[in-house]
């Protein structure tokens, strides 16, 4: 029987490894992560932890040869049961141009290598972000995040976000939204599906980065009704769930897991007017 494969990018991080922990309990899981020292020692606590079937490749998500070749490799590796593309850049961790390029493009051109290995019973999760509804979704840029591999598409981003890298990463991630909305009838096509998931303010390294630097993310927590950051675990469990027979009926949007920060961000908005 062919083994039923198991896609992560960005799989050395929280939320990344978090996941494999649980979908590497059904199959083979192939991490994809831009350092080999980090993978390696994922790779080493996961198989720690009874999860043994586990590949990884060095990927950067912004060279289409390198996602070509990691496609390649879960090919070989078997068949594609889930993609879980997590890999992407806060708002701390780079300027306007590099997040735009990794969450965005680097989330079409993942797609885009990943679609012909789709077949009945694919599932791929995209990883957004909460910050994704901080952008209004119809606006000048909307058709132009739809489409992350067209030309110049950087360079057109920048006029929107005018260099600023926290517009940039909520641009970004409101694309990831618009993208699976765009693409679900062509994974659809395959008998696949394709959801994004959009995490609040998660305790991981990245999450715990963006705080301690940024005065916003502590306002959000605040307005959180569930009082409290989520944890990786959180995240990976409503992953599975959208990757499984469970959610077998679910395409083509998004998924907040958030303690409910943008609904209640909605209200606060709305009393304050």
């Amino acid at each position: 029987m062919t083994k039923q494969v198991y896609v992560i990018t960005g799989g050395s991080g929280g939320m990344g490894k978090a996941t494999a922990e649980l979908v590497g309990k059904k199959g083979t899981v192939l991490l994809a992560d831009i350092s080999e020292e980090r993978l390696a020692l994922t790779k080493e606590k996961l198989v720690a932890k009874g999860i043994t079937d586990i590949h990884y490749q060095t990927v950067d998500i912004t060279s289409k040869e390198n996602v070509a070749a990691l496609a390649k490799k879960a090919a070989e590796l078997g068949t594609l049961k889930g993609l879980v593309h997590t890999a992407g850049l806060s708002p701390t961790m780079a300027d306007s141009r590099r997040i735009t390029e990794v969450n965005l493009v680097g989330t079409g051109i993942v797609l885009d290598a990943f679609l012909p290995l789709a077949t009945q019973g694919t599932a791929v999760v995209c990883i957004s972000s909460m910050s994704g509804y901080m952008a209004p979704r119809q606006g000048p840029y909307t058709e132009i995040l739809k489409q992350p591999l067209s030309e110049n598409v950087i360079e057109t981003m920048e006029q929107f976000t005018q260099g600023d890298s926290g517009a940039a990463y909520s641009l970004s991630k409101l694309g990831v939204q618009l993208i699976v909305e765009d693409q679900a009838w062509a994974w659809g096509e395959k008998g696949a599906r394709l959801t994004s998931l959009s995490p609040g303010t998660i305790n991981t390294p990245m999450g715990r980065q963006e705080a301690s630097q940024h005065e916003q993310m502590k306002m959000m927590l605040d307005i959180t009704p569930l009082q409290r950051e989520g944890e990786a675990s959180e995240i990976a469990t409503a992953v599975e769930f959208l990757l499984s027979e469970a959610a077998s009926y679910i395409s083509g949007t998004d998924l907040r897991v958030d303690g409910g920060t943008v609904a209640n961000l909605n209200r606060v908005q709305n009393l304050t007017k």
